[in-house]
C-alpha cells in the first residue's frame, strides 16, 4: 500500500504520516521482520534482488575465469587483466550515477527493474557466441575477445546504475513507513550475504555448471554464463509479479538532464537529515572499499591464513552485519536512527582503531571486523531508512541518482589510494587514520545537528 506524502520541500527531523493508515498505530517504531514478510510485493522485489545481487558478484569471477582459460599466458600476472575489467565496471557508476536517478524519476520502475536485468542476462548470455567470433583477432595489441568483455562490462554497469536508484525508490512505495527498517535489515543482509556465497562459491558452482553443460553435449565454457545469465533472467521475470502503483507518467515531457541534477543537489542542501545521512553513508562505503584492499594485506602478514585466503576476512565482516543487522530489530525500539548511527560511527572508529593493534593476530583480528560489521550495520541501515521515509515520491530517482553516484566514487577512491598509503605507512598507521577521520567526521555532523536543532 503506498502512502501519503507531505509535498512540503522541508520535511522535520522527525517526520510523520500526513494521513496515518489506520492498521498501523505507532507509525514511530517498526512492527518487526514478520509484518514485512508477509507483504507479497516486498518478498518479489526481495526475491529479484537476490538472483540480482549473486549474479552481479559471481559475474566478477566468470571474467576472472574467462581471462584465466583464454587470454592470461603462462607466467603473466592476472592482475593488469582485472584491474581493466574493474576499471570498465566502474566508469559508468561514476559517469551516469546521478544522470541515472534523473530518468528513473520518469519511468516506470517496475519496467527499469524489469529490463536491466533482462538486459543483462542477454549481454552474459551472448559472451561464448561473441568469444567465438572474435576468437584469435587482435585490435589495438589487444585480444578482440578481451575488448569486447570490457564492453560488455561497461554496458552491465551501466544497466546497474538505472536498477539501483529504481530499486531503492520501489521499497520507499511498496513497504509502509514503519516497516522501511525491518525492509532495509533484510536487503542489507542479504546483500552481506550475496557477497560471502558469491565470493565463496562463485568458483566451484561455476566449475560445477560448466562439467554439467559438457556432459549434455552443449560445449565447453558454456555452463558459467548459462548461470550468471540465467539469474540475471529469473530476477528479470521474477520482478514482472511486483505491483507498483505510481503516478501516470508524463508523456512527450523533456528532459533537463543538468537542471535536474541541480534540482536532487539543492534539496539536500535543504535537507539535513538525509544530506548527513548520505553523507554518513558515503564515509561507511568509503572505509569498507579501504578495508578490502587492507584484509589482503592483513591475510599476508597473519601466520595462520595465507594471502590467497583474504576473502574469509570479508566474509567474517558480512557476518557481522548479518549480526547487527538482526540486532536492529531490538534496538531501535529504544534508540532513534541518529543515536544508532552515531553508536554506529563511535563503534567503527573503535575497531578499526583495536585492530591496528592486532595486525598479527587472526582470532582478534576477525573478532575487530565481525564487530566493525555489526556497528557498520547501525549506521547503513538506520541512514538508508532516513533517506527512503524523508525523500518525497518526485525527488526518489534523482536523490537515489546522486547517492548511487557518491557511494561509487567513495568505492573506487579508497581503492586506488589505500594500496599506496599501506605501502608508505603501513597497515597500523593507515588503520588509525581511518579511526581518526570516522572520529572527526562524527563529531562535526552530530555537534551541527544538535546546534542546528536547538530552539533560536
Amino acid at each position: 500500500m503506498r502512502l501519503s506524502e507531505d509535498p512540503s520541500p522541508e520535511i522535520p527531523h522527525q517526520p510523520q504520516l500526513v494521513t496515518p493508515p489506520p492498521e498501523s498505530p505507532d507509525n514511530g517504531a517498526s512492527r518487526g521482520m514478520s509484518v514485512v514478510l508477509k507483504n507479497k510485493n516486498f518478498l518479489t522485489l526481495w526475491g529479484g534482488q537476490i538472483f540480482s545481487q549473486l549474479a552481479d558478484k559471481v559475474y566478477l569471477v566468470l571474467m576472472i575465469a574467462i581471462i584465466e582459460s583464454q587470454f592470461q599466458s603462462e607466467n603473466q600476472t592476472i592482475s593488469g587483466w582485472v584491474s581493466a575489467i574493474m576499471i570498465a565496471n566502474t566508469i559508468p557508476a561514476i559517469l551516469f550515477g546521478a544522470f541515472a536517478g534523473v530518468y528513473v524519476d520518469r519511468w516506470n520502475k517496475k519496467l527499469v527493474l524489469v529490463s536491466t536485468n533482462i538486459v543483462r542476462g542477454l549481454l552474459v548470455l551472448a559472451v561464448p557466441v561473441l568469444l567465438w567470433l572474435s576468437h584469435g583477432a587482435v585490435v589495438a595489441k589487444l585480444p578482440l575477445g578481451f575488448e569486447l568483455l570490457l564492453l560488455v562490462t561497461f554496458v552491465i554497469s551501466t544497466s546497474c546504475q538505472f536498477f539501483a536508484p529504481a530499486e531503492q525508490a520501489t521499497i520507499s512505495t511498496i513497504v509502509e513507513k514503519q516497516d522501511l527498517l525491518s525492509a532495509n535489515s533484510l536487503y542489507t543482509t542479504t546483500a552481506m550475504g550475496s557477497l560471502v556465497v558469491g565470493f565463496a562459491l562463485g568458483e566451484p558452482v561455476l566449475g560445477l555448471a560448466d562439467t554439467v553443460a559438457t556432459r549434455f553435449g552443449w560445449g565447453a565454457n558454456v555452463g558459467q554464463e548459462l548461470v550468471v545469465g540465467g539469474s540475471y533472467i529469473v530476477a528479470g521475470l521474477l520482478l514482472l509479479l511486483l505491483r507498483v502503483h505510481e503516478p501516470p507518467q508524463t508523456k512527450g515531457e523533456e528532459v533537463h538532464v543538468l537542471e535536474d541534477i541541480k534540482e536532487g543537489i539543492r534539496y539536500l542542501g535543504t535537507n539535513r537529515s538525509i544530506r548527513v545521512a548520505m553523507i554518513q553513508l558515503v564515509t561507511l562505503f568509503s572505509v569498507f572499499a579501504a578495508m578490502s584492499i587492507i584484509v589482503i594485506r592483513l591475510a599476508e602478514l597473519i601466520p595462520e591464513i595465507k594471502a590467497s585466503q583474504f576473502g574469509f576476512l570479508m566474509a567474517t565482516g558480512g557476518i557481522g552485519m548479518g549480526i547487527g543487522a538482526f540486532l536492529l530489530s531490538y534496538l531501535s525500539k529504544i534508540l532513534d536512527h541518529d543515536r544508532l548511527a552515531m553508536f554506529g560511527s563511535i563503534g567503527v572508529a573503535a575497531t578499526l582503531a583495536g585492530m591496528s593493534f592486532f595486525t598479527h593476530n587472526l582470532w582478534l583480528t576477525v573478532s575487530m571486523i565481525i564487530l566493525m560489521g555489526v556497528f557498520g550495520a547501525l549506521i547503513a541501515i538506520p541512514m538508508q531508512t532516513v533517506i527512503q521515509s524523508e525523500t518525497p515520491p518526485e525527488m526518489r530517482g534523482k536523490v537515489f541518482g546522486l547517492q548511487n553516484n557518491g557511494t561509487n566514487i567513495a568505492f573506487s577512491l579508497p581503492l586506488a589510494l589505500t594500496g599506496v598509503a599501506e605501502t608508505m605507512f603501513g597497515v597500523p598507521n593507515v588503520l588509525l587514520g581511518l579511526a581518526g577521520a570516522v572520529v572527526i567526521l562524527t563529531i562535526f555532523l552530530y555537534s551541527n545537528r544538535s546546534t542546528d536543532s536547538q530552539p533560536s
